[in-house]
């Protein structure tokens, strides 16, 4: 299936001047929306459309192509299918391309979590729907003016008869984050919805999208819990990096051969990441219950220590520990599914990958943005690096008085 992802960016924005670029958590917003993007394993191609050469350099930098939009379709008033339509004409024109799948990513919503499109995508093909809208839950009792200005209704409900919240109808708020359809769609209607339409939930806090100023600093914070470290000293300390294997540096699939064989697939990312960790002096494990020679296989090119076929992963991780003198504040581990629990619950630095299971995700202080398998390890080992090369900075540079802490 040829999945492609169109995300318009342009640079006329006037409530938030140049916000498609503006710095978020230390990144543009737009590359939010491309790492979204590049995390899904059923996007094949991703393209930016704008108007704005500085938004399609900040584009290529982080992995998506672009095309430059008409000044005709880039205005205030310019819908976004108008840049929908023009991005799949210009592939069709150019090249002979035609999607099978389109997703429409708006730059403005950098709190995706990184398996929601991938979900969305399932969410069609499983009902047979023709488009898709992401969606957040209304819990309240909505009010609306009428159309002379003068007088309010109560709209989802009937205020001489109020019921329970819990008992009211389900609504939905389309909450503009992620829309996917079959370009005959978007072709026939104009639209970016029509024939069978199926719905993406998400939670509230993922539905933020940055549109006023003060949306600004909202998602900041929601961004920098989320992606940051908890305590940039904590990872500056980091002196020992574990790793699940299975749903860690794979993206937690096997493919069987007719013979029994199994195969997995990693990242090339993965592997550059932990050679820079190993460049810097820390040292990385893996950790694993696989019996699979793969496994050793595997660490073995990447040059790392391994223990597979481990039936106590805490017991192990332990004995590496103490046998290199770190203490469990210094080491860091990332983990998927619950055998990872026990790890996670030693260490001075539990993480988590974006698509682990809800209590791993609920026991670790980091979640990253990619999936097990499509660079969450490269992730990690940038938070690690970044923060030790600015540790180091500061403490060759500062003046005495400020050395010492990472902010």
């Amino acid at each position: 299936m040829n999945c492609l992802a169109i995300i318009p960016a342009r640079g006329g924005s006037k409530g938030v001047p140049r916000k498609n670029i503006r710095l978020l958590a230390g990144h543009p917003l737009l590359s939010y929306s491309i790492a979204h993007a590049r995390a899904t394993p059923e996007i094949n191609r991703i393209v930016v459309s704008t108007d704005d050469p500085m938004i399609a350099r900040v584009a290529h930098e982080c992995g998506a192509e672009s095309i430059v939009r008409p000044a005709e379709i880039s205005g205030d008033t310019a819908t976004s299918e108008s840049a929908l339509v023009h991005t799949l004409d210009h592939l069709r024109d150019t090249e002979g391309y035609e999607p099978d799948l389109v997703v429409f990513l708006q730059a403005t919503s950098p709190l995706r979590r990184a398996d929601d499109i991938s979900m969305a995508i399932r969410t069609l093909l499983g009902e047979e729907a023709d488009s898709l809208f992401s969606a957040c839950p209304m819990h309240g009792f909505v009010w609306r003016r009428d159309r002379a200005g003068s007088d309010w209704r109560s709209e989802t409900y009937d205020y001489r008869n109020r019921r329970r919240r819990q008992d009211a109808p389900e609504d939905v708020v389309e909450n503009g984050s992620i829309y996917v359809f079959r370009p005959w769609v978007l072709r026939e209607l104009g639209n970016r919805l029509g024939g069978k339409i199926a719905v993406h939930f998400m939670d509230a806090a993922e539905s933020v999208q940055v549109d006023t100023p003060s949306d600004l600093e909202l998602v900041e914070h929601l961004l920098s819990r989320r992606r940051a470290p908890a305590s940039a000293a904590e990872l500056g300390r980091v002196r020992l990096l574990a790793l699940d294997f299975d749903g860690v540096l794979t993206d937690n699939r096997v493919t069987v051969s007719q013979s029994g064989e199994e195969a997995v697939a990693c990242h090339r990312g993965d592997g550059w990441g932990i050679a820079r960790l190993r460049e810097a002096g820390v040292p990385v494990v893996v950790i694993s219950t696989e019996t699979n020679p793969v496994v050793a296989a595997r660490c073995r090119k990447l040059g790392i220590d391994c223990t597979d076929a481990c039936d106590d992963k805490v017991a192990a991780l332990t004995s590496i520990a103490a046998t290199l003198g770190v203490g469990a504040n210094e080491v860091a581990y990332v983990g998927n599914d619950v055998n990872d629990l026990a790890c996670l619950r030693w260490v001075g630095l539990p993480i988590a990958v974006a698509d682990a299971e809800p209590e791993v995700r609920a026991a670790a202080r980091l979640v990253t943005m990619r999936p097990g398998g499509y660079g969450a390890v490269r992730e990690v080992a940038d938070w690690i690096l970044t923060t030790r090369t600015r540790r180091d900075a500061m403490s060759q540079d500062a003046p005495a008085s400020i050395r010492g802490g990472v902010r």
